[in-house]
């Protein structure tokens, strides 16, 4: 199944008759809307519903896409996924970008006192600074596949972080929502698909969020991070570096707190062992 006929299937299942104004009816072997209640929101017929879902019709409309992601309640990354899966939109380019290009490795050297980590759109860690390094263990150790946040979330020892509940929740979801977006992003990339058949194998938590088909970007999020000079909470914002999509990961402790004296002295015993992080 591609990709677009995967999303619209999913994305119809989580539609509700109630939520999208129609009567419920008897005897339903769906969870979300049926196709042919598809059909009637989006002003289409069955046929083209189901051939779209089959992978038989290609290239819809940008009208068809705008009445779809209508009909199915899409939200604005949702949308603009879409339409770059339908083959409406510009893709951000053939394969995920890796290159670091000097103005983000000047901000990198010039963050040392935050523990900053730079990111592929598929969430591999590409660049790191030495506090990175002394709170999350040297990425220089590991493979490129260990390097990849969303493979080492689901498919390796658990990391050394402590979120809420909620919080946690929110950050799995937004984890594959984000290297959902990434494939759509970036179609011809190889490598993307392979990831994803491998943690669908490997988790089965990630292959159930994986056929939601949810699309999203990673938010701040709070976490305590368990260190060897103690737990230290920290705040967890992620900035986009625009056309190549990179993505700079700065971990901030807050000013005055016992959390941001601990993340100090991690910086002078927890970098003792490490050598400098570079590239991949």
């Amino acid at each position: 199944m591609d990709e677009f006929a995967q999303v619209l299937r999913a994305w119809r299942d989580r539609v509700t008759p109630e939520q999208a104004g129609l009567a419920p009816g008897l005897n339903r072997r769906t969870p979300g809307l049926r196709r042919e209640e598809l059909a009637l929101l989006a002003g289409v017929s069955v046929d083209y519903i189901v051939r779209l879902e089959q992978g038989r019709a290609r290239n819809p409309s940008p009208q068809m896409l705008t009445a779809l992601a209508r009909a199915l309640r899409l939200d604005d990354n949702e949308r603009e996924h879409l339409f770059r899966v339908g083959g409406a939109a510009q893709p951000g380019g053939g394969t995920v970008p890796r290159h670091v290009s000097p103005t983000v490795q000047r901000m990198v050297d010039r963050l040392s006192e935050f523990p900053v980590g730079v990111h592929t759109a598929a969430y591999e860690l590409v660049l790191w600074n030495p506090l990175w390094a002394a709170l999350f263990g040297d990425p220089s150790s590991r493979s490129r596949l260990q390097r990849n946040m969303v493979w080492r979330y689901f498919a390796e020892d658990p990391m050394p972080v402590t979120h809420s509940p909620a919080a946690e929740e929110e950050f799995a979801s937004d984890l594959v929502g984000h290297l959902r977006s990434a494939q759509g992003r970036y179609p011809a990339d190889p490598e993307i698909p392979h990831l994803v058949s491998r943690l669908v194998r490997a988790s089965p938590d990630f292959a159930r969020r994986w056929a939601e088909a949810p699309v999203a970007e990673l938010r701040t999020s709070h976490k305590t991070v368990h260190t060897r000079v103690g737990d230290i909470a920290m705040d967890c914002d992620t900035l986009s570096e625009g056309p190549n999509g990179l993505l700079m990961v700065v971990m901030t402790a807050e000013p005055g707190s016992e959390d941001e004296q601990r993340l100090q002295l991690l910086r002078v015993v927890g970098l003792q062992e490490l050598l400098p992080g570079g590239t991949a």
